[in-house]
């Protein structure tokens, strides 16, 4: 009895073709691209997600292995639309950033700088740290990551292997996702802008009213105080409405899997 086994090699260089797009994502993913996350785990994830997607895409792929550039032009491709993908989602993350930037200037915790445990080399505003660790813990918690492993899936019918990426498609993703996780960012700290109109507004009537009052130390714990009394009462509507542009933007990286 003879066995066949000269496809072995076309498949090895495919499944690699796939865990280059695959891992390329998932090294910038919300939740499974934080550098605290052990490279053996990201690794592991990235090794069972290609697995997965191998027998579903494989007929996409068109390897020829007498062409060893032609594979190696292919491998690039599939990092770059890997990275597109991953940076995407990532910069969702960055309009809580904003928010958190925001929040923390106006209510006086600008200079109060922590670690951020997503970004073991970076620091950032606590405020910001807060929100970020919280908006990843609602992703999770709503189940809202299996729209990251769907955009993958789905993006196998945007960026077609072996085809040219499109370039203006792409510049233009980039420049909406910033803009809009900007955008949010601003509209999600809102009314932590009014009031520090209105607070400072009042501080420097004060000031201007009795000259001899210290309004330095008199504002700075009223600030504090009266900055965390309204993100208690606001935090809920909030993550409400990051979830909700969330999933908007995932949505968009899903055309097959939401119907569009």
């Amino acid at each position: 009895m003879r066995i066949d086994i000269s496809f072995l090699p076309a498949l090895a260089a495919t499944f690699m073709l796939v865990f280059a797009r695959v891992g390329a994502m998932v090294m910038l993913l919300p939740g499974f691209g934080e550098t605290s996350v052990p490279v053996r785990m990201r690794l592991g994830i990235a090794l069972l997600l290609a697995m997965i997607l191998l027998p579903l895409h494989r007929a996409a792929y068109h390897v020829d292995l007498s062409s060893m550039s032609g594979v190696l032009v292919l491998m690039v491709h599939e990092i770059i639309v890997g990275l597109v993908l991953g940076a995407t989602a990532r910069i969702t993350l960055a309009a809580l950033t904003v928010a958190g930037s925001v929040i923390a200037q106006q209510i006086g915790l600008g200079s109060v700088i922590g670690f951020d445990p997503s970004q073991q080399s970076q620091q950032q505003v606590i405020v910001g740290n807060f929100l970020t660790l919280l908006g990843l813990t609602l992703i999770f918690s709503t189940n809202s990551h299996y729209l990251l492993i769907a955009a993958l899936n789905d993006s196998y019918a945007i960026f077609v292997p072996g085809q040219l990426l499109p370039s203006g498609d792409v510049a233009a993703l980039a420049t909406r996702a910033f803009a809009t996780a900007f955008r949010i960012g601003i509209q999600i700290s809102a009314p932590f802008i009014v009031f520090g109109l209105i607070f400072n507004l009042g501080l420097g009537l004060l000031a201007r009213l009795m000259p001899q009052m210290q309004v330095y130390f008199v504002s700075t714990p009223l600030s504090i105080l009266a900055g965390f009394l309204i993100l208690g009462f606001v935090l809920v509507a909030m993550m409400g409405a990051f979830l909700t542009y969330f999933d908007g933007v995932m949505h968009q990286l899903t055309p097959v899997s939401s119907g569009g």
